[in-house]
């Protein structure tokens, strides 16, 4: 079947998230690592709870939310300026570096995000960084009340694009939201920026084990889920070979 469509995710994917490091170690030295660490395990944990409580706040509100919840469990008082400093880093995250180059490579498929992010978030985010001008769409879970891995969320692909579940190459470097997605029936690609070697390397240089590197042992590996990615690859610039495939 050919891919009329590619959609990507946006957090961990096109925009690193670990670019807030720098922001939080600045306003909170010494502690910018675990901050980064503990505040996007808990981001994501939010948006699981909430969807299965049927409580559904936007990921304006879990992002906050989960960086209050960090700072107060590791006992760091703060200003609300600095407060709103960290947050307002994810609407200017770095795009990762081959993602431009990518995106435009991907032409003339439609190109679009399907993001956890508000709409808010997800706007100014994409504008900063200059996707708006390669992207067909946006499109925040927002419209469904309802957080990935949910398969009312990936319904919003087809409504908003038009395109069935095997017309779309589906890019994500989160393998629950890979494995959500194979789940409803797209085909996916699974970015694995961090591998099982790297990270059992890395502990046997260090005699405690970083926050980093327990961040990439909880969320960087395909989970146990039942549902393995068509395509396993290590960057973006490996995607318009993959879509080009008959």
């Amino acid at each position: 079947m050919t891919i009329k469509a590619v959609v990507f995710d946006a957090y961990g994917t096109l925009y690193d998230i670990q670019s807030v490091a720098e922001i939080t170690e600045d306003a909170f030295p010494g502690y910018g690592e675990i901050i980064t660490q503990v505040w996007r395990i808990k981001q994501l944990e939010y948006t699981w709870l909430r969807s299965l409580m049927r409580r559904y706040q936007d990921f304006t509100a879990v992002t906050r939310d989960s960086l209050a919840y960090t700072l107060r469990v590791l006992g760091l008082a703060y200003e609300s300026e600095a407060f709103e400093r960290v947050i307002e880093k994810y609407l200017h995250l770095d795009l990762y570096p081959d993602a431009a180059d990518a995106l435009a490579a991907l032409k003339p498929r439609k190109l679009a995000i399907l993001s956890n992010g508000s709409p808010d978030m997800l706007n100014a985010l994409v504008r900063n960084t200059g996707l708006d001008q390669l992207l067909d769409a946006t499109i925040s879970v927002d419209a469904k009340k309802v957080f990935k891995p949910s398969p009312e969320a990936y319904e919003l692909i087809g409504e908003v694009l038009g395109t069935r579940p095997d017309e779309v190459l589906f890019v994500s470097s989160n393998p629950w939201d890979a494995a959500g997605a194979k789940a409803f029936g797209l085909n996916v690609a699974w970015i694995e920026r961090v591998t099982p070697e790297a990270m059992a390397l890395a502990c046997v240089e260090n005699e405690l084990v970083a926050p980093l590197i327990m961040f990439k042992a909880i969320r960087t590996q395909m989970d146990e889920l039942g549902f393995v990615p068509d395509h396993r690859v290590r960057s973006l610039s490996e995607l318009p070979g993959i879509a080009a495939r008959p």
